[in-house]
Order: structure tokens, then C-alpha cells, then sequence
């Protein structure tokens, strides 16, 4: 009985650091990211964190002009042919949330044109490392890799000042990308558990 708690003990001791270190590296990222001070609300084309919604329409609706986007297959999403680097077209589709008639959070979601479940060319692994390569495009390096223990999900991470993207498998033919402004993010979360 001594020996098992004692091996069970021993183990936890060393296991603990090991899970401890695959979040800490993110934690300690929010961290410094949170406390620089830096506010970045740069989206893409033109779109920003803490847009108002009057502003975000007129945007969409002269890119749309432009024919850089259009209507989305819903009410509420508009879309962009994504240009990836594996040269696979695929398509971007994005709606934001506000908070206060501003913007906080843009949820976009990527998927392949030519997606079935028997093309092995147009796989959601194939899909997130496009999408990876075009968000390190628009954004810059410095994704790290954030998993749960057996690996089952992994997200890919950056954050600059206030601005946190994260990218990870959605489904099996989507992958999906989350813009926030983490303050205000942590405010609202913080406010629905309170």
C-alpha cells in the first residue's frame, strides 16, 4: 500500500513539470503579451479589434465592390478565396462578435473548395499548416504549438500586446482561426462565471 502511494507519488512528481511546462510556455506568453501594454487591433483588409459595426458593413461593402469579398452561403458571413501556399483554393469565411457595437473577437473559418473526405491532397492536417503559413504571412512568425497530453488537439497560438490568434482543427474539413482582444475577451468570460 506504502509502496504504490509512494510510486504514485514519485511519478506525479515528475510528471507534473512536464505538463505544467507545455502551458506554461503559453501562460507565460499571455503574460508578458498582457503586461507590455501594447495594443494591437489589426485584423486584415482593413478591419480592426474595436471596429464599430456601422464601420465594419461600409468596409465589407466597399471591398465587395472592389471584388476582393462577398456574400458568405449565410446571412451573417462574408468571404474571401484565399490565396495558400500549398496552391489548394480555398475559401475564408468570417463574421465578427461585438461587444458595445465593437469589435472583440473575428471567428473565421477555412476550408479547401475541392474537400472530400477521400482526397487525401485536401486533408484538415494540410488545411491547418496552410493556414498556419498564411496567418505567419499576414502576421508575422511566432506561433508556438500548444497541445492537450495525448495530442488529440493542438492549437497554434500568437499573441501581440492584446491580440491572441489561435488556430486549430475545427471538423473534419475546416479549420478555424480566432482574432480577440483578450482583455475584453477575459472581461466578458469573467462575467459570465460571476
Amino acid at each position: 500500500m506504502i509502496r504504490h502511494w509512494f510510486l504514485k507519488y514519485v511519478t506525479s512528481l515528475f510528471l507534473f513539470p512536464l505538463l505544467f511546462s507545455c502551458q506554461s510556455e503559453y501562460e507565460q506568453l499571455e503574460r508578458k503579451e498582457l503586461n507590455s501594454g501594447k495594443q494591437v487591433n489589426d485584423l486584415f483588409f482593413g478591419l480592426e479589434l474595436g471596429m464599430d459595426r456601422k464601420t465594419f458593413f461600409e468596409t465589407c461593402w466597399e471591398l465587395n465592390k472592389q471584388g476582393k469579398l462577398s456574400n458568405g452561403p449565410t446571412e451573417l458571413s462574408v468571404e474571401y478565396k484565399a490565396e495558400m501556399a500549398s496552391g489548394n483554393p480555398a475559401r475564408m469565411r468570417f463574421y465578427p462578435k461585438f461587444e458595445q457595437d465593437k469589435i472583440y473577437l473575428m471567428p473565421i473559418e477555412f476550408s479547401y473548395e475541392g474537400w472530400a473526405p477521400w482526397n487525401e491532397e485536401l486533408t484538415v492536417e494540410k488545411l491547418r499548416e496552410d493556414v498556419v503559413k498564411l496567418m505567419e504571412e499576414w502576421y508575422g512568425p511566432g506561433f508556438i504549438e500548444v497541445s492537450n497530453e495525448d495530442k488529440s488537439q493542438i492549437v497554434f497560438v500568437k499573441m501581440d500586446g492584446n491580440r491572441r490568434i489561435r488556430i486549430f482543427k475545427k471538423h473534419i474539413s475546416a479549420v478555424r482561426v480566432e482574432i480577440s482582444d483578450l482583455p475584453v475577451e477575459k472581461k466578458l468570460k469573467e462575467g459570465k462565471n460571476s
